[in-house]
Order: structure tokens, then sequence, then C-alpha cells
């Protein structure tokens, strides 16, 4: 179990810092599914960029590894409106089909799951 965790903390890691990254990269992309009704859409994408970034980075250290996953289990909650209005959209609002748009839903659980995994000491 140790080895699966800590595979996990670097899958995880590499995957929240890269996303965060490209959320700089490549914000309009982000920008398609923040939904009409929440001010600011930029700056919300970068700042969830960051902190995907600051979080992703934090997993790898055992000292922050709890901060980090109890930091992943609000941002992923703060971001689930865009998850919410991709899939309201039918995945238009990506370009994507309305199975990958619902789809997406649950992993949700999965990713606040494996956080909170992490989060535990």
């Amino acid at each position: 179990m140790k080895k699966l965790k800590t595979a996990s903390i670097i899958l995880m890691s590499v995957f929240y810092v890269r996303v965060g990254v490209d959320h700089f990269l490549s914000p309009e992309w982000y920008l398609q599914i923040v939904p009409p009704y929440l001010p600011f859409p930029l700056e919300l994408v970068y700042i969830s960029g960051a902190f995907e970034i600051l979080f992703g980075l934090m997993l790898l250290h055992p000292y922050t590894r709890s901060c980090a996953g109890w930091g992943l289990i609000l941002l992923l909650v703060a971001v689930f409106p865009a998850n919410i209005y991709l899939a309201q959209t039918n995945g238009e609002a990506m370009g994507t089909s309305a199975l990958v748009a619902w789809g997406r839903l649950p992993f949700q659980l999965l990713f606040i799951s494996i956080a909170y995994w992490h989060a535990r000491k």
C-alpha cells in the first residue's frame, strides 16, 4: 500500500503542476467552462492554476502533504461549478461530447477521495 500511495503522490503532483501551468499557457481553454455568472473569469483561471501548482508541489514533501491534500479538496470543490457548467452545456462549452462532459463529474469525487487519502497522516 505504501508503494501505491507514493506512486499516487508523484502522479498527482505531476498532474496538478502540469494542469496548473497549462492554466497560464492556455487560459482560453479553461475560460470556456467558467460559468458566465462568475465575475473575473480570467483571474479565476489564473488563481486556480496557481493553487494547482502550489498544492501539487506541496504534495511532494511529507511536512506539507496534509495541507496540500486539504487545499486540493477545497480547490476541487471550488472549481466544481465549472464542471457542472460544462455538463449543463452537454459539452458544447468546450466542444466535447455530452458523455465526456457528464462523465467528468464523478471524477471530481475520485480526485477528492485521493486528496483526502493524502491529507491524512
